[in-house]
């Protein structure tokens, strides 16, 4: 079975660390998470995420105990996680300042 490292109890995504991983693997979690268990329903490269469960259109994807994007569409469990379906809110300072934040 393939390992993902999983940072923080409340992240829906693991990351493939050890080795890549492929279709159809069943794939389990190290670190804050141990409770979970996917197959892969695509390649993943080393150094790439999976997520753990299903993440909905919109929704926020969590790694590091942080957000690091919100889904662009539908994610299900065991699906890549990379740019073509999520998009990056980290050093968007449109965002912050839209959320009152200051972009200084």
């Amino acid at each position: 079975m393939k390992k993902v490292f999983v940072v923080y109890a409340t992240d829906n995504v693991g990351t493939a660390v050890l080795e890549p991983i492929c279709t159809g693997d069943h794939v389990s979690c190290n670190g804050e998470r141990s409770d979970l268990e996917v197959i892969a329903q695509a390649d993943i490269a080393y150094g790439h995420k999976i997520a753990l469960m299903d993440i909905a259109a919109g929704d926020t994807v969590l790694k590091y105990g942080l957000s690091i994007g919100s889904a662009l569409r539908e994610i299900k469990a065991g699906d890549h996680v990379h740019t073509h379906n999520v998009e990056s809110n980290r050093g968007r300072g449109d965002l912050a300042e839209r959320d009152g934040v200051s972009a200084e």
